[in-house]
C-alpha cells in the first residue's frame, strides 16, 4: 500500500499543473477545472494498478481527464463555451504578444476541435502519435491524417488563403 500510495503522490506531483491547464483548456472554467482534476486522480486511484508503464502516464492521465469531461456533458448538458488559448492559465504569465503570435493564438482557437486538441497535445505537450491516438481512442494514421490538416488549415488562413470561422461544438 506504501508503494501505491508513493507511486501515486509522484504523479500528482508531476503532472497537476499540466492536468489543470489542460483541463481548463477544455471546460475554460477554475472550479470545473478543478473539480475535472480531482475526479481524474480518484479514478486514477482507483485504476493505478492498470498503469504498467510509467512513461505513458502523462497519456493516461490525459485520457482519464478527457473521459471526466465527456462524463460530464453525460450527466448534464451544459452549454459549451469555447475557450480562448490566451485565457489558459500558465505557471508563467508572460504571453508572447508579438502580432504573429496572437495570430497564430487565434487562427489555433477557430481551428475544429478535432484539429485543434491533436495539434496543441502534438506541438505544446510533446505527446506522440501513438499516444495522441491512444487518448483520442482512434487509429494513429486517423491522427496523423488530423495533424496534418490543421496544420494545412493554419497555414492557409495565415497566409490569407482560406477563412476559419468559429463553429460552436459539443465536446
Amino acid at each position: 500500500m506504501q508503494e501505491k500510495r508513493l507511486r501515486y503522490e509522484n504523479l500528482v506531483n508531476a503532472y497537476n499543473s499540466w492536468l489543470y491547464r489542460y483541463a481548463y483548456w477544455l471546460c475554460g472554467e477554475k472550479a470545473t477545472s478543478e473539480d475535472l482534476v480531482q475526479e481524474t486522480y480518484l479514478r486514477a486511484w482507483r485504476f493505478l494498478d492498470s498503469l504498467k508503464d510509467e512513461k505513458a502516464a502523462k497519456s493516461w492521465l490525459t485520457t482519464i481527464l478527457r473521459r471526466e469531461n465527456a462524463r460530464r456533458f453525460e450527466r448534464k448538458q451544459l452549454a459549451y463555451s469555447e475557450i480562448e488559448l490566451d485565457s489558459l492559465p500558465s505557471e508563467r504569465e508572460d504571453f508572447d504578444t508579438r502580432p504573429e503570435v496572437l495570430a497564430l493564438r487565434n487562427a489555433l482557437r477557430l481551428l475544429p476541435k478535432k484539429y485543434r486538441e491533436p495539434l496543441v497535445l502534438q506541438v505544446l505537450e510533446g505527446f506522440s502519435l501513438e499516444e495522441i491516438a491512444n487518448i483520442f481512442d482512434l487509429p494513429r494514421n486517423t491522427v496523423a491524417t488530423r495533424l496534418h490538416r490543421a496544420r494545412q488549415k493554419l497555414r492557409k488562413h495565415l497566409n490569407g488563403e482560406e477563412q476559419l470561422v468559429q463553429v460552436n461544438e459539443l465536446p
